[in-house]
């Protein structure tokens, strides 16, 4: 029974150490199935998930998602820390390492509080080992201890900046693709505001900004949970608008980066298909629904009406079938995991962008209406007399 413990102790011990190291130190993705933490997220995170699908207030769950993700780190960090508590205290209780303490007195329990404040280095001193090899194990649980306290200091900057990074880009697009975020008004505005050169600038920085969210969250998968600061907005929804505004440049649109398009459009996707495969989220089958035949032609009259008309007829929609077959099933499986609704390809009714409401106020149509009426009255950028008066000027269309 003792040396059943004892081995027992050891390989909890290596497990945890292992699995901290995995999640935190190790900067890859971990295919291994059978881990600590993965098995602590597909425990906890489907009763949270079906949980908030009770709530019908969309703000209220929205909230309670969003403390899913900084919670299960603490969460996941004290399970490391009672782990190996608790390892210790089953390793000196099974190998019945002498104390300072009465015989009848040293039970589990004291074992248990000798582990903790040895781990915690707390150093009270009541309760210590007296043989060798009990010293020994003390003073390695001790650095343990303080390794894991440093760990962890360092970990918790690395991932909010990851966070930061990544919510910077999705604030941007904020006024350049509306809330929620659609390719059909990214073409638009840049479309109405004659920037149609400067789509290849945004999508590069939105290639880059791909390729980081891939490089950061497949190291640090507990990112993935962190809901954005606005509850219409998130890194999945923002990742999927830059994959269909690609997929119509690349169809065909005048006058638009089709290399830059193809670029990120494959750095989109592959991002897209490593995270489905770190949640075993298995893509869903194609049916084409999230943009029918009338909602691609409403789409269509709609690019057009601003000048980006988009390229028709039966082989272009086949082209723009077969690019969303390539990304569609993985980002619907994400959506559905993680319950981060997909953005329309375009807005069934007039929308107001974040920047626009306030809740100090209650008319963002107003604001939208008064930004417009100043910046069409704004000189043309391209006079350089204008330019210099007014050193820039920014201009949105009707």
């Amino acid at each position: 029974m003792r040396i059943a413990a004892v081995i027992a102790s050891l390989l909890l011990i290596g497990v945890v150490l292992w699995d901290a190291f995995e999640t935190i130190v190790l900067p890859r993705r971990v295919t291994r199935r059978v881990r600590l933490t993965a098995a602590y997220y597909r425990a906890t995170w489907r009763p949270w998930a079906a949980l908030t699908r009770l709530v019908r207030a969309r703000k209220r769950r929205e909230l309670i998602l969003s403390v899913y993700g900084p919670l299960s780190l603490l969460a996941i960090i004290v399970l490391w820390a009672v782990g190996l508590v608790f390892a210790f205290a089953l390793l000196n209780w099974a190998a019945e390492m002498p104390l300072n303490v009465a015989a009848e007195q040293a039970g589990f329990g004291t074992y248990l509080y000798m582990s903790g404040t040895t781990f915690f280095t707390l150093g009270f001193g009541d309760v210590t080992p007296i043989g060798a090899t009990g010293r020994v194990l003390a003073v390695v649980q001790a650095g343990l201890g303080f390794g894991v306290l440093a760990i962890v200091i360092g970990y918790l900057p690395v991932l909010y900046q990851a966070f930061s990074r990544r919510e910077a880009n999705i604030s941007l697009l904020d006024a350049r693709a509306g809330t929620p975020p659609t390719a059909s008004e990214l073409l638009r505005r840049h479309g109405r505001a004659s920037q149609m050169h400067s789509l290849g600038e945004l999508l590069e920085d939105w290639e880059r900004w791909a390729a980081d969210l891939m490089e950061s969250h497949l190291s640090y998968p507990v990112l993935c949970f962190f809901r954005s600061q606005h509850d219409n907005q998130s890194w999945l929804a923002s990742l999927t608008t830059i994959l269909d505004t690609c997929s119509l440049v690349m169809v065909g649109v005048r006058g638009t980066p089709a290399w830059q398009a193809q670029l990120t459009f494959a750095m989109a996707r592959h991002s897209v298909v490593d995270l489905s495969q770190i949640f075993n989220s298995k893509p869903r089958e194609w049916d084409g629904s999230r943009l029918p035949a009338e909602r691609l032609a409403r789409l269509r009259l709609a690019l057009a009406a601003d000048g980006v008309p988009l390229s028709d007829g039966p082989e272009a929609d086949e082209r723009l079938a077969q690019l969303r077959r390539m990304y569609e099933p993985y980002v619907a499986s994400l959506a559905d995991h993680l319950q981060m609704p997909l953005p329309p390809w375009i807005h069934e009714r007039d929308a107001v962008d974040n920047w626009q409401t306030s809740a100090f106020e209650r008319n963002p149509q107003a604001v939208a209406r008064t930004f417009e009426s100043v910046c069409r009255e704004c000189p043309d950028p391209a006079s350089p007399a204008d330019a210099g008066e007014h050193g820039f000027t920014l201009r949105i269309g009707d």
